[in-house]
């Protein structure tokens, strides 16, 4: 019984995901708006620090999980639409925020970030079958976030400082206010979303996917 459950479990993921992937373009773009709306969501869940006009937020979340469930490329895209319609005017980015401000402001660099990093583990999880384990998934989360999302996001928030503040701040500085003290939600939710990942994705390739 329990190995019939199994099997019924693993084909059930398997032929989930190789929907997804043989979706029509329009059905792709209505899940990858679907997942931006997600993003969104995440968005309100705040907390805001004192010290530093970052706030913690739980769209990272979201991010990661974008490029597992749609894959390397509309994981991205729908990040895109996220921070396109966030810039033209949605209130969805942190706060109910929305407009060009929020793009050029202290967080665009971690916008911009989301965008490369559901790119990037989409990329990974879609091509390399053999990193469906829990151990690939939950570093190539913890990459996703602290390389590409906390790196952009560092780097325009210290452009924005310099250009706000007349004066560059000190790395550690920077740091401060941008990255350490978002470094514990950053583990918990590359642990949570690589667990999730590690259940939900197929472990045999779909057809013009690669096996390695």
């Amino acid at each position: 019984m329990q190995t019939r459950v199994m099997d019924t479990y693993f084909k059930t993921r398997y032929s989930v995901f190789k929907w997804r992937y043989d979706l029509a373009i329009t059905n792709k773009i209505v899940l990858a708006i679907c997942i931006a709306g997600l993003t969104g969501i995440l968005a309100q869940a705040k907390v805001y620090l004192p010290w530093t006009p970052v706030p913690i937020t739980g769209q990272t979340f979201a991010v990661l999980m974008a490029g597992v469930l749609l894959g390397k490329h509309w994981g991205g895209i729908s990040q895109a639409i996220y921070v396109l319609l966030g810039t033209a005017g949605i209130p969805w980015f942190a706060g109910a925020k929305g407009g060009y401000a929020a793009l050029a402001g202290p967080t665009g660099g971690y916008l911009i970030g989301f965008i490369f990093a559901a790119l990037f583990v989409g990329h990974f999880t879609d091509k390399y079958i053999k990193m469906r384990n829990f151990k690939s998934l939950f570093f190539l989360m913890l990459f996703a976030e602290i390389v590409i999302i906390y790196g952009l996001g560092l780097l325009q928030l210290g452009i924005w400082i310099r250009f706000t503040k007349g004066a560059l701040p000190t790395l550690w500085q920077l740091l401060l206010m941008g990255a350490i003290p978002f470094m514990p939600g950053c583990v918990i939710k590359a642990f949570v979303a690589a667990a999730l990942a590690k259940g939900i994705l197929p472990q045999k390739a779909f057809n013009n996917e690669a096996d390695v």
